[in-house]
């Protein structure tokens, strides 16, 4: 996975497509102490402390993901991936590609997506939740992508020379590139989150039940880290948002409206939790009987993915209002927040049975509407 920095623009963010159970890099001695050490970092920034060593803790994560970049750049370059073609208008306009990556390659695109998601979250006005929860999954990235292990005992943090924030551009050329870093961020999520979830599937057909548990927990991070992402995109201004970018996103700047159906790394994860449901679709009460620690990491997983739905369903009404969205008919019945709403009850009907505090309101309400 790669960010490629293109003069005057964001970068161009390379993925390859996820599998289930792949094998953990071996990057060497070098990769993996870097890792290690970005990851004690991340975890380290006080996400909720006063602004001056909120952004110290920052600056000093963003230099530390550099040095695996760095360390990972020293085994060999970047794929150049302004040079890729792009397979949807969404790939061209959030600057993402897919190719076939090596695990080298894959850990050095990821990389540079976090190091470069860590320097704009510097100056980012982030929530500490939110912050939290996005560290969290950027710490869980660096694991999967490196093969790293977390310290048994981490001990004392390594002393880290941050950079001093800089004059910088303007704050509208901020704003505009934040929202297409943080989508980037948000694509990894996405990837990372698949992996994950195929494979847990994997290993439950195999009746490897305590690696499905870890990588389900591991999932949930990467779920719980998603509407962060979406949320570090959107800490720019409503007015520059509607006044600079939502038009770059509909005709005529582009060929048809864009809209989350076409992110591929969110359809593979949406995908790869169907796949999952298909080999435990027993109700929470049913499977807590037998596998109660498997009921609850499922459950985990299923609340954070109905907690992204909500999230981004408040997360428009503060970019839009009651606007439609722009993927939308003229005719159709609903705004962009309803349609979101609306969203968000199927997936909550759909998990009533399979978590232990069900949404049974709604669920029986979608029930009768299926039925009239």
């Amino acid at each position: 996975m790669d960010l490629l920095p293109v003069a005057g623009h964001p970068a161009v963010a390379v993925f390859r497509e996820p599998c289930g159970g792949r094998p953990v890099p071996g990057l060497g001695p070098g990769v993996d102490a870097a890792a290690r050490r970005a990851a004690r970092v991340l975890a380290a920034v006080a996400t909720h402390a006063g602004p001056v060593e909120r952004a110290v803790g920052l600056r000093q994560a963003a230099a530390v993901s550099g040095e695996l970049v760095a360390a990972l750049s020293a085994l060999a370059p970047a794929v150049a991936g302004e040079s890729l073609p792009a397979e949807s208008i969404s790939q061209s306009y959030f600057r993402v590609r897919e190719a076939e990556l090596s695990d080298q390659q894959a850990a050095l695109h990821g990389a540079l997506v976090l190091h470069r998601g860590l320097e704009d979250l510097c100056d980012a006005p982030l929530s500490g939740a939110d912050l939290a929860l996005e560290t969290a999954a950027m710490q869980q990235s660096v694991f999967d992508l490196t093969g790293a292990a977390p310290d048994a005992a981490p001990g004392t943090l390594p002393s880290v020379a941050a950079s001093e924030p800089g004059a910088g551009a303007s704050s509208e050329s901020v704003w505009s590139a934040r929202w297409l870093i943080g989508h980037q961020v948000h694509v990894l999520f996405n990837i990372g989150a698949a992996v994950a979830v195929a494979d847990a599937t994997n290993h439950l057909r195999h009746g490897d039940r305590d690696a499905a548990l870890l990588r389900l927990a591991d999932a949930t991070v990467y779920v719980r880290g998603f509407p962060a992402a979406m949320t570090h995109a959107s800490t720019i201004p409503a007015d520059h948002y509607m006044a600079e970018i939502r038009h770059t996103m509909a005709p005529p700047s582009v060929d048809v409206p864009l809209s989350g159906r076409q992110h591929r790394g969110y359809k593979l994860f949406r995908a790869a939790m169907k796949d999952l449901l298909s080999v435990v679709p027993e109700s929470y009460e049913q499977l807590a009987s037998h596998e109660p620690e498997l009921a609850e990491a499922r459950g985990a997983l299923l609340e954070a993915d109905i907690v992204d739905g909500e999230r981004h369903v408040t997360l428009a009404y503060s970019m839009v209002h009651l606007r439609r969205s722009i993927a939308q008919k003229a005719e159709g019945p609903d705004n962009a927040v309803a349609e979101l709403r609306l969203m968000r009850h199927r997936r909550a009907a759909q998990y009533a049975p399979l978590i232990r505090f069900g949404d049974h309101y709604v669920a029986d309400a979608v029930g009768r509407l299926r039925h009239t």
